[in-house]
C-alpha cells in the first residue's frame, strides 16, 4: 500500500501484507460479508473469529458487552463475556476458502483456532491448511479448554501445555507460519513466550483481554453486563489496556526476540507506532473498529504516512524495536536530571487544576498570584514530578532543567 509517497507493506513470518493493520479475532470478523467490507476498505488482515471443532458447543448468553466510560469519554475500555464463535471449523474453512478466491494474495486470511485434544488441534490446523489459509493463530489465551490443567485456566497460564500445544500444533502445520496467542494473566510473560519458543511456534499475538468486572450498578448489585440478574467476568479490551499491552510486548521480544503481532488496546496510529516500537510487526484492532467502522484504516494509514515522512523513514519495519534500548531497570535510571516545572503563561487556561493538584498530591510548589490567575512553579519547592504536567488540560506545563528556570524566575523583576 503506497500513501502520501510512503510503502506502508511490511513481512511477516514471510508473509506480505500491504500495511501492518490487521482485524483482530473479534465479533468484526465473524462474518463473512463483514470480513469482506474490512478487506474492501484496506485492511491487509483478518484473524477470523476462534473456531473450534463442532463437538466443542458454544454457549453465548445474552448482552454480553459492558463499557467503561471515564470523564465524558464514551468506551475507553469495552468488556465482553463472548466466547469463541459459534461457527464450527466446516462454516469457517468455506469463509477462507471463499476470500482467499476472492482477495487472492491482496489480504492475508488468518484462522484462529482452540482444540480440548490433540486431534482436535492437529484436525484443525490440516484443514485450514487444506482450505488455503495464509496463517493460523492458536488462542492459548481464553478460558476455555483448559486441556487438562485447573479449569477455567487459559491453556497460556501452564508452562508445560504451552509448550505441548505448540508441538502439536507445529507438527500438523506443513506450510503455513504459526502464532500463538498468549494472555498477560501470567507470573512471568517471558516464562510463557519461551515455551511457545520452545515448543516450535514461529511468533506470538499479545497481549489479548484482561479478566475484569466491569463495574456494578450500586442500585440493583449486579455487575456488568446484567445477565437476568446475575453477571460474571469480562474480557477488557480497548484503550485502558493498551499500557498494559506495551509492557507485555517489550518484555516478550526483549526477553526472547519472537516476532509479535500485537493487539489489545490501539485505537490509532499513535498506538500502533507504539506497538511497533516495543517489538511488534503488525498490530491488530478489535474495539476500535467495533467503536468507529472499518473506516478508520484510512486515518492509521494516513498518520503512519506521514509519521514515517517525520522521522525520514521509509519502510514500517524501521520502526521495529526502536524503544527497546530505552527501557532499562529502575536502578539504571539517571539521577542527575534536576527537573523543574515550568508553566507557559500564552496558553494556561487558569484552571486551577495544578495549584490544588500540587498542594494536595505533590510538593507545594505552584503558587497562585495575588492579582490575576496564571499560576507559577517555585523552583525551590519543585522536585520535578510531572504530576502537573500530566493533568493539565491545555498542555501549558513542561519539564526543564532547574538551573534554566531559576534563571530565568532571577530574571523576572
Amino acid at each position: 500500500m503506497i500513501v502520501k509517497g510512503k510503502d506502508l507493506s511490511v513481512d511477516f513470518l514471510g508473509v506480505h501484507f500491504e500495511n501492518p493493520f490487521v482485524l483482530a479475532a473479534a465479533p468484526p470478523t465473524d462474518d463473512l460479508d463483514m470480513v469482506r467490507r474490512g478487506f474492501d476498505a484496506g485492511w491487509a488482515g483478518a484473524v477470523l473469529k476462534t473456531t473450534s471443532v463442532p463437538e466443542n458447543p458454544v454457549n453465548l448468553a445474552y448482552p454480553m458487552m459492558s463499557g467503561m466510560d471515564h470523564a465524558g469519554d464514551r468506551l475507553v475500555a469495552m468488556g465482553n463475556i463472548d466466547l469463541i464463535s459459534e461457527h464450527a471449523i466446516d462454516v469457517i474453512e468455506a469463509r477462507v476458502s471463499a476470500l482467499k478466491k476472492e482477495f487472492g494474495d491482496r489480504r492475508v486470511v488468518i484462522a484462529s483456532i482452540m482444540g480440548g485434544s490433540k486431534p482436535q488441534w492437529q484436525g484443525l490446523v490440516r484443514r485450514l491448511e487444506d482450505a488455503g489459509v495464509d496463517m493460523i493463530e492458536c488462542s492459548f489465551s481464553c478460558p476455555q479448554g483448559s486441556m487438562g490443567e485447573e479449569p477455567g485456566m487459559m491453556l497460556s497460564q501452564s508452562i508445560d501445555a504451552t509448550r505441548r500445544v505448540t508441538g502439536w500444533v507445529k507438527e500438523a502445520a506443513r506450510r503455513v507460519p504459526v502464532v500463538i496467542k498468549i494472555s498477560p494473566q501470567v507470573t512471568s510473560i517471558i516464562k510463557s513466550a519461551m515455551a511457545v519458543k520452545e515448543g516450535g511456534g514461529d511468533g506470538i499475538c499479545a497481549a489479548n483481554t484482561i479478566p475484569s468486572l466491569m463495574g456494578i450498578n450500586v442500585y440493583s448489585k449486579v455487575p456488568h453486563p446484567d445477565v437476568g440478574g446475575v453477571s460474571t467476568y469480562s474480557g477488557m479490551s480497548g484503550p485502558a489496556i493498551k499500557n498494559q499491552t506495551l509492557r507485555t510486548l517489550a518484555e516478550i521480544r526483549r526477553g526472547t526476540g519472537m516476532p509479535i503481532t500485537a493487539t489489545g488496546g490501539p485505537a490509532s496510529w499513535w498506538d500502533a507506532v507504539e506497538c511497533m516500537l516495543v517489538g511488534a510487526t503488525t498490530v491488530q484492532f478489535c474495539t476500535a473498529v467495533m467503536h468507529y467502522g472499518y473506516d478508520i484504516l484510512d486515518d492509521l494509514a494516513e498518520g503512519l504516512a506521514y509519521y514515517l515522512h517525520d522521522m525520514g523513514l521509509d519502510r514500517p519495519a524501521q520502526i521495529v524495536d526502536g524503544s527497546l534500548d530505552r527501557i532499562v531497570d529502575h536502578d539504571a535510571l539517571p539521577r542527575h536530571i534536576d527537573p523543574v516545572a515550568w508553566v507557559d503563561e500564552r496558553i494556561c487556561v487558569r484552571c486551577d487544576l495544578c495549584h490544588t493538584a500540587c498542594r494536595d498530591g505533590g510538593h507545594q510548589a505552584v503558587r497562585l498570584p495575588a492579582s490575576g490567575r496564571t499560576p507559577t512553579v517555585d523552583a525551590r519547592d519543585c522536585v520535578g514530578c510531572a504530576l502537573c504536567v500530566n493533568l493539565c488540560p491545555s498542555h501549558a506545563i513542561s519539564i526543564r532543567p532547574r538551573k534554566d528556570v531559576l534563571a530565568a524566575q532571577e530574571a523576572t523583576p
